[in-house]
């Protein structure tokens, strides 16, 4: 499998894929459409294009004037990444959008990641794959996805063992990131806190006002 690192793919992003958002797994685009119907030709148009290339129907949400895409490659293991065939079936999307009329709108993509503090994934793992997503669900290296795309990934991150009562739970929020200062800054005035910048854009640690944290997420500042 050709998957891309990250700088390959912000790369591909700056040189014509300017719909686009790598979030942490996807590489993400909204669409806006005049109303309904726009976006149900737009979405029936894509299964086509995407059926033609041989490429898996992309993840889409069809809202009320909004269309979500998520586009990425699944591998043996149940891994997900962006190859050179994701990139090009972006680009056909985003000709396809601009052909039907369709307005970008790439700051507002986002996703949602449960993070997990754990000392021993390979034991959780399995538990929490069959949870959140029945037979379906199986733990791959240090996450767990939903093969139906029907809840939240689940991301472990390594710690040292603890005892508990202590945060362990908490949320990758991934923004676009032109957009994620804001966000951050709408966060700290609604009564937040700003707990690390350090690893800033890559991820800025906010804390609310009882001290549950919180991981506001980009693709910029990775490898």
């Amino acid at each position: 499998m050709d998957k891309l690192s990250n700088s390959e793919i912000l790369a591909e992003i700056a040189g014509g894929l300017q719909d686009w958002r790598k979030l942490a797994q996807p590489l993400a685009a909204r669409y806006r459409a005049a109303d309904a119907v726009a976006g149900a030709t737009f979405v029936a148009a894509v299964a086509q294009v995407g059926a033609a290339v041989g490429h898996d129907v992309p993840v889409i949400t069809l809202g009320n004037g909004s269309i979500d895409l998520a586009l990425f490659t699944v591998d043996e293991a149940g891994c997900r990444w962006i190859t050179s065939k994701d990139i090009e079936l972006a680009g056909v999307i985003s000709v396809l959008a601009r052909d039907l009329g369709l307005v970008a709108a790439p700051g507002e993509v986002a996703q949602l990641e449960l993070g997990l503090d754990t000392a021993d994934y390979a034991a959780a793992g399995p538990f929490w794959a069959a949870l959140l997503s029945g037979d379906d669900g199986r733990a791959v290296l240090d996450s767990v996805f939903d093969a139906k795309n029907r809840v939240p990934s689940v991301w472990f991150q390594q710690t040292d063992a603890h005892r508990t009562p202590r945060q362990r739970w908490h949320m990758d929020l991934w923004l676009a990131p032109e957009v994620a200062a804001e966000r951050i800054a709408a966060a700290v005035g609604a009564g937040g806190t700003l707990v690390d910048d350090s690893e800033a854009p890559a991820f800025t640690v906010l804390a609310d006002p009882e001290g549950n944290k919180v991981c506001v997420c980009t693709a910029l500042g990775r490898d």
